[in-house]
């Protein structure tokens, strides 16, 4: 859209939906893990390893916003 010059209010809101999307997408891979691996890794004994992930997740969107 850039290269063929659109208006810059169209190109605005198509990366605006496109951040939706991925955060969206993100969330559901969040939810996920959340509930499928760091369950098992608490489970088998790795809490160590299940807290690390959820704290740099944690710290990952701190920083987004």
């Amino acid at each position: 859209m850039v290269d063929e010059e659109e208006y810059c209010i169209d190109i605005i809101t198509q990366t605006s939906a496109l951040k939706e999307a991925l955060s969206g997408i993100e969330q559901l891979i969040l939810e996920n893990h959340l509930t499928t691996h760091v369950i098992h890794q608490i489970k088998h004994g790795k809490e160590d390893q299940a807290t690390k992930e959820i704290l740099k997740v944690y710290k990952l969107n701190q920083k987004i916003k």
